[in-house]
């Protein structure tokens, strides 16, 4: 973005267009309307009830301090206990590794990738998993159709998660299996 403009990204610049970046997010948040795509509380919801099997993190490529703008906005911000963010590398699919360590010392112990999923809505968010050997769940609710999303070859994919029992099922259950980590 800064090159567009024909600046440098040198650290002083990016900062600055983070500062106004969020700045600019606090502010317009509460002006738009915007809402959870149906079944995401109560999916959050249901897994948080699952502390034996289910740790919730989040995986972004959004800063940090963007995120939790978002989603402190709808309300559910406290449900993820760690998080890797774009903060933490400028390599999106680098970020697991980041968010694998934080949940080591959140929960005190070594998640193996095949215990993981990635849950999003694009192939970005399937191509992530897969650099850190997680399972893949996508979702067909954001710009990205049922087919262009099958393309990727994710382990899972919801038309949506309305059907929040199905989907904790769906998690739950699906057999892990070691994946190659890598491209």
């Amino acid at each position: 973005l800064l090159e567009k403009h024909g600046l440098e990204p040198t650290p002083e610049h990016v900062a600055a267009l983070l500062d106004s970046y969020l700045e600019s997010l606090a502010e317009r948040l509460p002006r738009h309307t915007g809402r959870l795509l149906p079944g995401i509380l109560p999916l959050l919801e249901a897994l948080r009830q699952r502390p034996e099997d289910c740790v919730l993190g989040l995986l972004t490529g959004n800063v940090e301090a963007g995120a939790r703008l978002k989603l402190s906005h709808y309300g559910v911000w406290h449900f993820f206990e760690f998080g890797a963010f774009a903060d933490d590398h400028p390599d999106r699919n680098q970020l697991g590794h980041f968010a694998r360590l934080r949940a080591h010392s959140v929960v005190g112990e070594e998640f193996l990738p095949c215990n993981i999923w990635v849950i999003g809505d694009t192939p970005r968010d399937v191509a992530c998993g897969r650099a850190i050997g997680a399972r893949t769940a996508a979702i067909a609710t954001g710009i990205y159709s049922r087919e262009q999303l099958a393309a990727c070859a994710p382990d899972l994919l919801f038309d949506d998660l309305a059907n929040t029992s199905a989907v904790v099922r769906e998690l739950l259950d699906t057999p892990a299996s070691p994946v190659q980590v890598g491209s």
